[in-house]
């Protein structure tokens, strides 16, 4: 019997794990198909407090988990396949076996969509990026792409401008998604560029991304494009299976949270993207795991009836 479980390793989930562990709770981290969640894939974090000189995503993601180890947190290579909400303790079924905790914490996050074409995974973190805010700083005075036509995709290559030499945007149809206005700002800004009713084949390259092969769907031509970095927006998809609608979701998918991470079912908090579909950053992930971690703290003193310290 455990008293908490965390499903998710990346900055939710092992904030969650050291306030928790420093509560002497020694909460059990089941890591999921990434240690480290989607910060362990950037190349580069420069925007995170604390870290003057840019520290590698892997690199942060790893402190972070010795810091949760040093406070008891145990962490374990496994995936969550489903649980059991409809009883206490609550059920979590994984490959590996299956555990029964008090309380429970999902920080599972939330995955970019891909394009699903060669050279994808092959040049992510070199070349291949999903995180304008993230990575944009490392393209001073670079010409780039960016694949999607929505909201997320026209903010962020406008976003990109203030970096980048050049943005070409790539849209399969001949008009964008996005709104009215993030529209006309990008149609002003001599900055971009667009190819329509196109989508991407191929992303070649050799060390680092150099180009993308393109199809136009309407006339099937193909091309190669030249390019030193491909930004794609094309949505993002909150892991949520395993819950199998046991949690409260909104329309797009995402775990319906308070301010304070409860769910639909008391004992349960999420924290980080995958109900956060707004901001989906390492600061705002951390503050997340840090709440659900203390009102899970609060609620495991309720069943023991123990004095919780007020703040």
């Amino acid at each position: 019997m455990e008293k908490v479980i965390i499903i998710g390793s990346g900055p939710a989930g092992y904030t969650a794990a050291i306030y928790l562990g420093r509560a002497q709770l020694a909460p059990l981290v089941i890591a999921g198909p990434a240690l480290g969640g989607q910060v362990a894939i950037s190349s580069e974090v420069g925007n995170y407090p604390g870290f003057p000189e840019d520290i590698n995503g892997a690199d942060l993601a790893q402190l972070m988990q010795k810091q949760a180890e040093r406070f008891g947190a145990r962490i374990e290579m496994d995936i969550v396949t489903s649980v059991d909400l409809s009883a206490r303790p609550f059920k979590v079924m994984t490959y590996g076996g299956e555990y029964e905790s008090q309380a429970l914490i999902v920080a599972s996050g939330a995955s970019p969509r891909k394009l699903g074409v060669p050279g994808e995974e092959q040049f992510s973190g070199r070349g291949v990026s999903y995180c304008a805010t993230c990575d944009g700083f490392f393209y001073m005075g670079k010409e780039i792409v960016m694949v999607g036509g929505g909201d997320t995709a026209i903010e962020e290559a406008l976003f990109l401008t203030r970096f980048a030499r050049k943005v070409t945007v790539i849209h399969r149809r001949d008009q964008l998604r996005a709104e009215r206005l993030l529209q006309e700002r990008a149609f002003r800004n001599e900055k971009i560029d667009f190819i329509w009713d196109t989508v991407v084949t191929e992303i070649v390259g050799d060390e680092v991304v150099s180009g993308v092969r393109l199809r136009n769907v309407k006339t099937g031509e193909e091309r190669l494009f030249s390019t030193q970095g491909v930004f794609i927006a094309i949505g993002y998809a909150p892991n949520t299976e395993f819950l199998g609608g046991q949690l409260a979701l909104d329309e797009n998918g995402y775990v319906v949270a308070d301010a304070d991470g409860r769910t639909s079912v008391e004992g349960v908090w999420a924290a980080g993207d995958v109900c956060d579909q707004v901001y989906r950053q390492i600061a705002t992930s951390v503050g997340a795991g840090c709440k659900a971690a203390i009102q899970a703290e609060r609620y495991i003193a309720q069943l023991e009836d123990r004095v919780y310290p007020v703040r």
